[in-house]
């Protein structure tokens, strides 16, 4: 008699996850994940932080969808996040990998160099196709606001060029990317310090030359003001959760703004409701990065009743994969819930055992 064969799990991922990560950082990683599916099927919202060259890493693959499926509610980037989401979907198969790269010589790189490619990693992206081709829409966009004294946020700029973009001209696809979702979704954004990032420093040199007025650009002490607003819209309810890839400004700035509100506005803020943050970054030299989420309760960013999960491990990897079992729980919730719910027992019951063995 031929054997039944088990039929295929429409949660693939998410049935893989709980039943192979059990242990160290994959059980970070699955605790994190289950918990922020209870988040959201609750009717909680999620932040996301998000350092590093993600956009270059084409986080968009899994984060777009995300936010189309209503999983993410509020983003703080970097500005080369910001940017980098552009390039992917205007120069996406000009960029050049450099698989090999840790083998390069300096001389390897000044080739590269050469030929106008700027490397990230194992990536590049192209001076001409990217950087160059962007500039020509969004330059003329800050001199039509010095012209007229419009003021935005840095972003705003980047919703309307993105939006504004003639698909012909789409070289990524534009379901992979995740600053066209956030736009069309018209989520709330903050991009601290933007300053450091290419374009910031393209606006530099014509606020240099007198072309532009850096008053077109709202300040970063502005982008906070706004965030406290956002805040509170965000938090209501269920709560937001904050979940945090890498360290730096990305996740400080915008963690910030519970402490803010309650110490410098002297009202009332709901704590953050989850926190999970991806680095592999060590606690060193009062690092930010490293820093444990125990050490934000002092700062009264989290509570002791806070779930709170560091996966010390590589966002590239980890994120995609709580992303794409998220995709999954939100078509099946009842399917998901039933899997996590298995899985939980599975742990309480070993978890007994051990108990009763110390006994």
């Amino acid at each position: 008699m031929s054997p039944v064969a088990k039929p295929k799990s429409s949660l693939p991922i998410l049935d893989f996850v709980s039943r192979n990560y059990m242990n160290f950082n994959s059980r970070a990683m699955r605790d994190a994940l289950f918990a922020y599916w209870d988040h959201v099927r609750g009717g909680g919202k999620m932040y996301w932080a998000v350092a590093g060259a993600m956009s270059s890493a084409q986080l968009g693959i899994t984060l777009a969808p995300a936010i189309r499926a209503g999983l993410v509610h509020g983003l703080s980037v970097t500005g080369a996040n910001l940017e980098e989401s552009i390039f992917r979907l205007v120069a996406h198969d000009s960029y050049k990998d450099f698989p090999e790269y840790r083998y390069f010589t300096k001389r390897d790189d000044t080739k590269i160099l050469k030929q106008r490619m700027r490397r990230v990693t194992d990536t590049s992206i192209p001076e001409d196709e990217a950087f160059r081709a962007v500039e020509k829409i969004l330059v003329p966009m800050w001199k039509r606001a010095t012209a007229s004294g419009d003021r935005r946020f840095w972003h705003e700029y980047f919703y309307e060029l993105v939006l504004a973009i003639n698909p012909k001209h789409y070289e990524g696809n534009p379901d992979e990317c995740w600053l066209l979702a956030a736009a069309k979704a018209k989520l709330p954004i903050v991009v601290p310090g933007h300053e450091d990032s290419t374009f910031g420093n393209i606006f530099a040199s014509h606020v240099k030359f007198e072309e532009c007025s850096a008053n077109i650009v709202k300040s970063g002490i502005e982008y906070m003001a706004n965030l406290y607003d956002e805040y509170k819209i965000l938090s209501k309810g269920k709560g937001v959760g904050f979940f945090q890839i890498g360290g730096g400004i990305a996740g400080d700035f915008p963690i910030c703004v519970v402490p803010s509100i309650k110490y410098d506005l002297q009202q009332k803020a709901a704590p953050w409701a989850y926190f999970c943050q991806i680095s592999d970054s060590t606690t060193s030299y009062g690092s930010y990065s490293g820093a444990t989420p125990n050490e934000k309760i002092t700062w009264d960013k989290l509570t002791e009743k806070t779930p709170m999960f560091v996966i010390e491990s590589d966002a590239t990897i980890i994120a995609p994969l709580m992303l794409s079992a998220l995709l999954e729980c939100k078509a099946n919730p009842k399917g998901a819930d039933a899997i996590i719910k298995a899985s939980r027992a599975k742990t309480k019951r070993a978890l007994a055992k051990l108990d009763a063995k110390a006994m």
